[in-house]
């Protein structure tokens, strides 16, 4: 994996004797790419420090595109990502405190709680974090099997974001088989300033949402999303898949700025941030 911005003394094209500039030169540790252990991609993304006062939530989304904007292949995201994205995928889970993700994306991806991992673990407890993030579900209806580990059998308890006029015996279904509900919405559905003020009040100020593109186009609209970690994929995908974000168009483009950009093997990892 190299670094490609921002541009430092490590990172610039370098000329050895005999070298066109930009070409490096043999023992050049730049020439070549290796793979970046979990601490260095910790530190790559790490989590703003908090200012003064009451820590901030700061919510991120994680999400892999083809040249040709496919967010997935055949309903899924896995067939175009590679390992180097599995990697910064478990780094940013790793880091969170809850992975917020719409009922549709949890019924498409099979998701299973997050597990602990020991590479994280010191960290986690020197930022007061538990063993392993909360996994949050939005779902207006609650159309979800809570046989599913993800429900029955998670290290910390499972939270499920929905609105005040949820039905109730879903409601009691969800806090049945062990879920925690939180309202975050006054009608049926999510109000996406409303969960992420919620899951602040819990605690929980770092967030991370792997969508699917219909939530993260909620988060884009509503004005919440701080931060996007975007992994560009050297695929062409062609068919009619999901964008990374759906939903009506804004009245005027968000813009955002980026903030690092690494590679490996043609994958490009972008993180890009609120001005």
């Amino acid at each position: 994996m190299r670094r490609l911005f921002p541009v430092t003394d490590q990172t610039a094209p370098t000329r050895s004797a005999g070298s066109p500039l930009g070409v490096s030169g043999e023992g050049d540790e730049t020439a070549s790419d290796r793979e970046w252990s979990l601490d260095e991609l910790a530190d790559a993304y790490a989590y703003p420090e908090p200012g003064p006062g009451e820590p901030q939530p700061w919510l991120r989304a994680n999400m892999v595109s083809t040249l040709d904007g496919a967010a997935q292949h055949e309903g899924r995201s896995q067939p175009i990502s590679t390992a180097a994205d599995m990697r910064i995928f478990g780094t940013l889970r790793g880091l969170a405190d809850v992975v917020v993700v719409g009922a549709e994306t949890v019924r498409l991806e099979g998701y299973r709680p997050a597990r602990a991992r020991a590479e994280f673990a010191q960290r986690r407890e020197a930022a007061g974090q538990g063993p392993a993030p909360a996994v949050a579900v939005v779902t207006a209806g609650l159309d979800l099997d809570f046989s599913l580990p993800l429900f029955t059998s998670p290290l910390v308890p499972t939270l499920i974001l929905t609105g005040a006029a949820a039905a109730p015996d879903r409601v009691a279904a969800a806090e049945r088989a062990g879920a925690r509900v939180v309202i975050a919405g006054d009608g049926m559905g999510v109000e996406p300033d409303r969960a992420v003020r919620a899951l602040a009040d819990l605690g929980h100020t770092r967030l991370l949402t792997e969508g699917g593109p219909r939530l993260l186009g909620q988060f884009v609209a509503a004005g919440v999303l701080d931060e996007l970690c975007l992994t560009v994929s050297p695929m062409l995908a062609v068919g009619d898949a999901q964008r990374i974000a759906g939903g009506p168009s804004l009245a005027v483009p968000r813009r955002f700025v980026l903030a690092s950009l690494l590679e490996e093997e043609g994958f490009l990892f972008g993180r890009y941030r609120r001005p």
